[in-house]
């Protein structure tokens, strides 16, 4: 699947994983180790000593400078014919990749692995074993084996990727890293339904019966029998240092993955790494779920029990390292992810960001980035929940909590909220209707009316921070100030020095009008609440049962309730409209206020009882206007109530002359027949 015929010809060449030296200078049968010292089994004293460290490997010229430009060089240059010793400090791989290049120059057969294989191509590189010494030396053949063994390989890349960790720069300039992460990127970014190779991971929820981890999936005609997750590679990835990952996460970007799981990916990594960003995750390194399947297209590199042990020892080795981190370390890995991030929206989840900002400001990391994150989390502003929010002051400030970062962030969604609705559609970042917009805004309300409940407990939190933070939003996005009426109440439980003027100012950001009933009933027996603040929620509660009791009129009047205009719109009606003389009278004694209390109970009941009143009168207005059915026994009396009134000489004239009679006198003789034939009508 990842390499061609002649790729395959070229593995199954190198896929011993033993190369030899065609010539051999001395007769050998191989290097032993004494101690800190290394001697060639020969008949042959040594005649050079290469130290590297504290290793000291006895052996000869011929061999070495036959095949070392550098050793060769490094004679040359001395023009001592007698010189025979060199040490090698700074050669890469250390004294165990010298050791394996030693002994190809003396023809002793080396074994090739992942683990070894960079840090033999690093050493290689350092001596200056090319074509121009031997045909085939040493770079040429560990080339060979990077390319048609490890880079065919899922298992095999990671392993010689976490190897260059300590090859730096050589393996960097050897393009080994970036050929390495392209590999693991084109693995990662194929068709989980496809895949073959081994790999550790997490069973998936729901397991076919027909797959067993410990059958080869290469045995069956299939070839895979259950169902690899998505996130298949997230465990292996993960034990890399931050800088691969980097170019890793860079490299499968490149290839087009989806922002999802590449977001979902630096979760993972930032879990493990730094313990304590997120709770919910497992235990970094826990091998007790892991399973594997064959490796269809490695060779080399030993089989699936070695690559478990070597794995197992990779993920043992990078727990020690991330438990022992330092905040250097730590503060490196989160500018790393910061910058790695991808751009678009819910990529990760707003309480990762906000842990990330939460430890990049514990550890004083890069400014820039911090602003970034920040704007970051503003986009996603409304998932945020009250624990995340909670971050400590770490700097100068004085306050438990860090109000002014959380003003920023509410700062930061407000400005992408006006962005998003002034874009056109097509440009706007996110499509979000007007409607979810709202409803943004409100959970971000609801959200900082929490948050100035929690942090009004803090004495040293300053008035112009909690009014500042409380009136960044605008009013749309209050639909009820309950929320905002119990921070402010806790904030004057908290802080009982405040003057008379401060507790006016602090309650003045509130509506009274937007308070429920309860929030009604509690505020009117407050009496940490100025008594001005008190006589308005009253007012605004009687106000309301004024519209209400209108409202019910019009609706008994066939009239809709939408064209009552209410009493008083806005605070600042309500203020106006509430006479001087009024307030001071109230507030020079409370008795005044209990009888108010008093009143606007009262008024409630009689509002029930007139709307019980008006539900009865309702009723029987129904059954007197319902039409009757008529009978014969009904019409039979009607038309002997007419007999009645035409034989009746009242109602007739006298034939005699005719006398006139004034105006008014007729009449009310008018008025008494039409009386008069009312009344007979209903006897």
């Amino acid at each position: 699947m990842w390499e061609s015929e002649s790729d395959s010809a070229s593995a199954r060449e190198y896929g011993s994983g033993f190369l030899t030296s065609t010539n051999h200078g001395v007769k050998n049968d191989g290097i032993q180790r004494r101690g800190h010292s290394w001697y060639v089994d020969t008949d042959v004293p040594s005649d050079f000593l290469v130290q590297i460290g504290e290793a000291n490997f006895h052996l000869h010229k011929y061999p070495l400078l036959s095949r070392c430009g550098k050793l060769n060089r490094i004679v040359y240059e001395s023009r001592d014919p007698d010189l025979n010793k060199i040490a090698m400090d700074d050669l890469p791989g250390g004294a165990e990749a010298f050791g394996l290049a030693a002994k190809f120059c003396y023809g002793i057969a080396v074994e090739l692995t992942a683990g070894n294989i960079s840090g033999l191509r690093c050493a290689a590189e350092y001596l200056e074993m090319t074509e121009d010494f031997e045909e085939g030396n040493l770079i040429f053949k560990a080339e060979a084996f990077l390319s048609y063994v490890v880079l065919s390989s899922w298992r095999d890349s990671i392993v010689v990727l976490k190897s260059c960790e300590k090859l730096s720069p050589w393996a960097e300039n050897l393009q080994i890293v970036r050929r390495c992460s392209e590999s693991i990127a084109w693995k990662a970014c194929a068709n989980p339904k496809g895949i073959r190779w081994a790999y550790t991971g997490r069973h998936p929820k729901v397991t076919s019966p027909k797959w067993n981890g410990m059958k080869d999936s290469s045995s069956s005609p299939s070839g895979n029998h259950h169902q690899v997750p998505h996130d298949w590679w997230f465990e292996d990835v993960s034990i890399l240092r931050i800088d691969h990952f980097v170019r890793v996460i860079t490299a499968i970007k490149v290839k087009g993955m989806r922002f999802e799981l590449i977001g979902a990916a630096i979760m993972h990594y930032g879990a493990k790494w730094l313990p304590g960003l997120i709770s919910d995750t497992t235990t970094p390194g826990d091998e007790s779920s892991n399973y594997s399947v064959s490796n269809s297209s490695s060779t080399g590199g030993g089989g699936g029990s070695s690559w478990k042990d070597r794995l197992h020892m990779i993920v043992a080795g990078a727990r020690d390292e991330f438990s022992s981190l330092q905040a250097k370390d730590q503060r490196m890995i989160i500018e790393s992810l910061i910058s790695i991030i991808p751009p678009q929206k819910d990529s990760v989840s707003c309480s990762f960001l906000l842990r990330l900002l939460n430890m990049a400001n514990m550890l004083k990391a890069a400014p820039a980035l911090i602003t970034e994150l920040e704007k970051r989390v503003g986009m996603q502003f409304e998932q945020a929940t009250l624990a995340d929010l909670l971050i400590p002051s770490y700097g100068e400030s004085e306050t438990m909590h860090d109000v002014d970062l959380v003003q920023r962030l509410l700062e930061h969604f407000l400005v992408q909220e006006v962005i998003e609705n002034s874009s056109p559609p097509q440009l706007s970042f996110s499509n979000k209707d007007p409607a979810c917009n709202i409803n943004a805004k409100t959970r971000v309300a609801r959200l900082v009316d929490s948050y100035l409940t929690e942090v009004s407990r803090d004495r040293n939190l300053s008035l112009t921070k909690f009014q500042a933070l409380a009136e960044a939003l605008p009013d749309s996005a209050r639909t009820c100030d309950d929320g905002l009426y119990r921070a402010i109440d806790s904030y004057l439980k908290a802080h009982p020095t405040l003057s008379e003027h401060e507790r006016k100012r602090l309650c003045r950001i509130m509506d009274c009008q937007k308070l429920s009933i309860d929030a009604c009933m509690h505020a009117a027996q407050n009496e940490r609440l100025p008594l001005r603040v008190v006589v308005q929620v009253l007012f605004c509660e009687q106000v309301k049962i004024s519209n209400a009791l209108a409202n019910a009129s019009l609706r008994d009047d066939g009239l809709e309730p939408h064209y009552y205009q209410p009493m008083i719109m806005n605070q600042k009606t309500l203020l106006e409209g509430t006479p001087q003389s009024f307030q001071e009278g109230w507030a020079a004694t409370k008795k005044d206020i209990n009888g108010l209390k008093f009143e606007l109970e009262s008024m409630k009941a009689k509002y029930l009882e007139l709307q019980n009143d008006m539900e009865n009168l309702q009723k029987q207005y129904d059954k007197m206007v319902k039409p009757k059915q008529s009978s014969a026994w009904s019409s039979g009396w009607r038309k002997l109530s007419k007999l009645t009134r035409m034989s009746n000489p009242e109602n007739h004239l006298d034939v005699g002359p005719q006398v006139p009679v004034p105006a008014e006198q007729n009449n009310n003789i008018k008025a008494h027949n039409n009386n008069r034939r009312w009344r007979n009508s209903i006897s």
